[in-house]
């Protein structure tokens, strides 16, 4: 366990599964408020409001952010399931917090912040939660993800698709308050780590922060990432493939043209997966 909190969960949710512990009224009453919240959001938020940099946004790539931002017709359409997995991931959320509150975990709650980056610059945000003065973001995994995006920081470092390195640290450096980590839960089945983030460098994570927003505002389109080589059993074929961090980008077609997402060339399998091919040798 990574976190002193884990075992007070543990135990908790062991105590609940025999029947030798009840949830408070309180606690439900919690729960509930914030499910209805997130009910409100999702299903009745309205229009989306026009690009602008947040805490949610900016720890995403420069490229991404730049498409977000110029031309967000071209994004490819999301899933029809996008919205029910936004409030599984919600109601995720409410119940970990309420969990934390039976299992006598002293924590602060959400927090409205504001993150200074220098040159007038401000990005606010609404971080999550924060334990004995580190701020933790709080998430819900798919099974894949949960075991290996998720399985430590440095895993984390090398596909971080999404920005949440940067989002944490910007969370800390707004709010004054220690970098804790993630508390992560498998979407799958309840299974729930924590993810430490301590050995990131928030001050140096800031300064790429504000370095990204002056590209934006400077608006010149650059790509981040280059293709890379695919492999297969440990040798390269000669194809060029996306890299894992632009396999999760909706711009991904716009940006690389003629992108050819195919099941995997050099695999015999029945059912390869498909994999997104940028060049393929003749």
């Amino acid at each position: 366990m990574n976190h002193p909190s884990e075992l007070a969960l543990h135990i908790l949710l062991s105590r609940l599964r025999e029947k030798d512990a009840e949830v408070s009224e309180n606690t439900i009453n919690q729960i509930t408020s914030d499910v209805k919240e997130a009910l409100v959001r999702q299903f009745r938020g309205g229009k989306r409001d026009a690009f602008h940099i947040r805490m949610s946004n900016i720890g995403r790539p420069y490229c991404q952010l730049w498409y977000e931002k110029n031309k967000p017709e071209v994004a490819e359409g999301r899933s029809y399931n996008f919205v029910m997995n936004m409030m599984m991931g919600d109601i995720v959320e409410a119940v970990f917090k309420g969990l934390l509150t039976e299992a006598g975990v002293q924590y602060e709650g959400s927090e409205e912040v504001v993150l200074k980056l220098g040159d007038g610059i401000e990005v606010k945000g609404t971080t999550d939660l924060s334990i004995n003065g580190a701020i933790d973001d709080i998430k819900s995994a798919s099974p894949w993800s949960y075991q290996n995006k998720f399985s430590s920081l440095e895993s984390l470092e090398k596909s971080d698709a999404f920005g949440y390195i940067g989002q944490l640290a910007g969370y800390a450096k707004a709010s004054g308050k220690k970098i804790g980590g993630w508390w992560v839960i498998n979407k799958a089945n309840g299974q729930f780590k924590y993810v430490e983030a301590n050995g990131v460098d928030v001050d140096a994570v800031c300064t790429q922060l504000l370095q990204k927003v002056r590209r934006l505002e400077e608006n010149k389109f650059e790509r981040d990432y280059t293709a890379v080589d695919e492999t297969f059993r440990g040798k390269a074929t000669g194809n060029k493939v996306l890299s894992d961090t632009c396999k999760f980008c909706d711009f991904k077609r716009d940006c690389w043209p003629g992108l050819d997402t195919r099941p995997s060339i050099p695999s015999s399998a029945r059912n390869a997966a498909d994999v997104d091919y940028v060049y393929i040798k003749e």
